[in-house]
């Protein structure tokens, strides 16, 4: 079966992300819930996790594995950034509470398209 625009968009989002993750990851780590430990570890182990879906997403083998742990990493990153958006609002860093409240209403087409693609495998 063919790639859908939406698995390989995600493919790309998870890629995009999950480079900036382990190459920069101080841009991640003012998001950061206080309640997380070990922020910088915490940073680039999801930076791994979503370098290893955007391979698996592309992948016809692995396309529906990867779909279901897409949409399971968005879900489970959601509390997260809701206490980020939260958090950001005590901050007089306008660029900072963009990309916290930005990242919330991205997630629902994220993890459609995940759902999708594990079933598009």
């Amino acid at each position: 079966m063919s790639l859908s625009r939406s698995t390989v968009g995600l493919a790309g989002i998870f890629a995009v992300s999950g480079t900036i993750h382990l190459a920069r990851p101080e841009v991640y780590e003012p998001l950061m819930p206080s309640w997380v430990p070990a922020h910088r570890e915490v940073i680039l182990g999801s930076g791994v996790a979503e370098l290893a879906c955007a391979a698996g997403l592309l992948h016809p083998r692995t396309r529906s594995l990867a779909g279901w742990v897409s949409a399971a990493l968005l879900l489970g990153v959601f509390p997260g950034n809701l206490k980020m958006a939260a958090d950001s609002t005590g901050s007089r860093r306008t660029g900072l509470k963009v990309a916290a409240f930005a990242r919330l209403p991205l997630q629902v087409p994220m993890i459609r398209a995940a759902l999708r693609a594990a079933r598009e495998g």
